[in-house]
């Protein structure tokens, strides 16, 4: 099978809580000095994707950056090229901690996969300090090949994406279910990250049902990125509503009103705060629901240096109050 980064590169709760009572939304009554994140003791976390190259050309100048910019936890997207002693000390060095990373179906030189030796990729993550392992995308069935010859991303993720069946997204459950298994015996968490193919319609329900309803609670958690979500038309909100604790972490992204309901990896991005996520009550929704981990996530093109977009993302999040969810 192929992983997301192989797909990449060969075309470049609240609401669902046990026995939970009604629930009606209120301002919340905090200090206008003091954050939303800083009233619930939340980090604020960045997903290193987002700086591009920076990481892989140069891990000390870009942590330090991301420190500068005033963010205190990372999500990785692997290893980013970098040997884990290395990643390790410059975190260490700018007082950042790893605390989640995204690991591919499928390893590759000097990069994590879940086809490795579990004990040995769960000591290397422990030395990282991480504790949440993400399935950043499902693993692409090889009957559907690399992108063919002049065919571009987003075109091949929609041949993709409609040949999908039930038993593909099963398979990428029993993945889910068997790894998450091995990493919990080894201390570490397993996670799955959706994008909006996960969304588009089958027969009667999704590949997003098919995972949340064919994965064990007790071995995989989820990480909603809401910017996804919504690309996908669909209502984060509600989606937690729906499964309520299944959802651990968030990536935090924001997209413009302009983009269109689709299945095949496409949004106008923007920086949080910038574009239309309900954040007021999307935020307290998660946290309500249980996630702990939340990470500013945004996708290109940029409008604006990137190390100045996760900054003006931040400054929105500083000052963010939100409305609490307050039950009755």
């Amino acid at each position: 099978m192929m992983n997301r980064r192989t797909v990449l590169g060969a075309t470049a709760g609240m609401l669902g809580l046990a026995g939970a009572g009604r629930l009606s939304l209120a301002a919340a009554a905090v200090d206008p000095a003091l954050g939303w994140f800083a009233k619930h003791h939340l980090p604020f976390g960045l997903q290193l994707y987002t700086v591009g190259d920076e990481a892989r050309k140069n891990i000390d100048a870009t942590l330090a950056r991301v420190a500068k910019v005033g963010y205190r936890t990372v999500e990785l997207a692997g290893y980013h090229g970098q040997p884990v002693p290395v990643l390790r000390a410059t975190a260490n060095k700018y007082n950042l901690k790893f605390t989640s990373i995204h690991v591919g179906a499928t390893g590759r030189p000097g990069e994590p996969g879940l086809d490795q030796d579990i004990p040995k990729l769960a000591a290397d993550l422990h030395e990282l300090g991480v504790t949440d392992v993400v399935l950043p995308m499902f693993p692409v069935p090889d009957r559907f090949g690399a992108p063919k010859q002049g065919e571009g991303f987003q075109p091949y993720i929609q041949r993709v994406t409609a040949g999908l069946t039930r038993d593909d997204w099963q398979r990428t459950a029993d993945l889910l279910n068997d790894r998450g298994a091995k990493l919990r015996a080894e201390g570490l968490r397993l996670g799955y990250h959706n994008h909006n193919p996960e969304f588009a319609p089958l027969g009667n329900t999704t590949g997003m049902e098919l995972l949340l309803s064919g994965t064990s609670p007790d071995e995989v958690s989820f990480e909603m990125d809401v910017g996804w979500v919504a690309a996908a038309g669909v209502d984060p909100v509600a989606l937690l509503k729906r499964h309520g604790r299944r959802f651990q972490l968030m990536h935090v992204k924001d997209i413009k009103a302009s983009t269109k309901t689709n299945y095949a990896l496409q949004q106008d991005p923007t920086e949080v705060g910038a574009g239309k996520l309900p954040w007021p009550t999307l935020l307290p929704a998660a946290y309500n629901a249980g996630v702990r981990k939340f990470y500013v996530e945004q996708e290109p093109p940029f409008t604006m240096d990137r190390f100045e977009a996760i900054g003006k993302s931040l400054e929105f999040l500083k000052a963010f109050q939100g409305v609490e969810v307050v039950k009755l």
